[in-house]
């Protein structure tokens, strides 16, 4: 057992790794100056749709310090709009552009189809033990 967790534990670093690389992917296709953690957080506030930096450094489990430099480069690149929360106005609203919702959606739609092309030729039960391995991973 001690050899296949340690395999497992192997190739969840494989893994991370590429998933890194997709990430700087993406965000090299979105914005020439957009870091891959730009992209995470953008990628996160076009699936909530509107959100702020202090939510998206909780749910990233990141500094507020890099959502906010990163949120200033995601304005210049004209990817969010940031403007004062009418309940709260020390507190700002960042929501995606149009231009944002359609890069992002396209950089997922490449990242599918290139997962759809890895597991199409596997039987669909296989697939769904895996998302819940992954599931199980997440939550730990």
């Amino acid at each position: 057992m001690d050899a296949a967790i340690a395999e497992a534990e192997e190739q969840l670093g494989v893994l991370f790794g590429r998933v890194r690389l997709v990430y700087k992917e993406a965000a090299a296709q979105i914005h020439p100056d957009l870091q891959p953690v730009g992209y995470k957080i953008l990628s996160s506030i076009v699936r909530l749709g509107e959100t702020n930096a202090s939510a998206l450094a909780i749910a990233l489990e990141t500094d507020k310090s890099i959502v906010s430099r990163q949120l200033r480069t995601l304005e210049e690149a004209g990817l969010i709009s940031i403007r004062v929360d009418p309940a709260d106005a020390r507190a700002r609203v960042l929501a995606p552009t149009l231009e944002a919702v359609e890069k992002v959606g396209a950089a997922r739609a490449r990242q599918q189809e290139r997962l759809r092309g890895l597991l199409a030729s596997r039987p669909e039960d296989e697939v769904r033990v895996f998302a819940g391995i992954l599931r199980l991973i997440s939550a730990g």
